[in-house]
């Protein structure tokens, strides 16, 4: 598990069933993101990745943690992979939906419905 020095953030990175889901805990902003942006090239770094962000203890996010899920979204997309986000929580759907971000990223309500999406496809 990556933590960020003040221990306000967390990432726990857990191989499931055809995917990598990183949990993120804590808060997500300008002086707690470098745990996430590492796990999240870590995660990617064999290409072609299918990476489940899991926001359900998340607390909070800022435009900081949104802008590297964008950054990396393009990089996991570029090695034939990609980047989806579950168990968002009201606020960070809303920020998502104010930036127009929420239709770049597959959305789903928890892990099990983001596996079974993918089988179905």
């Amino acid at each position: 598990m990556a933590t960020a020095d003040d221990e306000r953030f967390a990432v726990e990175v857990r191989p499931v069933e055809g995917a990598t889901v990183l949990a993120l805990a804590g808060e997500l902003d300008h002086d707690t993101a470098e745990p996430l942006r590492a796990a999240l090239e870590a995660a990617q770094a064999g290409g072609g990745q299918r990476l489940l962000v899991d926001f359900s203890g998340l607390e909070f996010c800022d435009s900081t943690g949104l802008n590297v899920l964008l950054h990396n979204r393009l990089a996991v997309q570029e090695s034939g992979g990609s980047l989806e986000l579950i168990g968002l929580h009201q606020p960070i759907e809303r920020m998502l939906h104010i930036t127009g971000a929420e239709g770049l990223f597959p959305l789903h309500p928890d892990v099990e419905a983001a596996l079974a999406s993918h089988e179905r496809a």
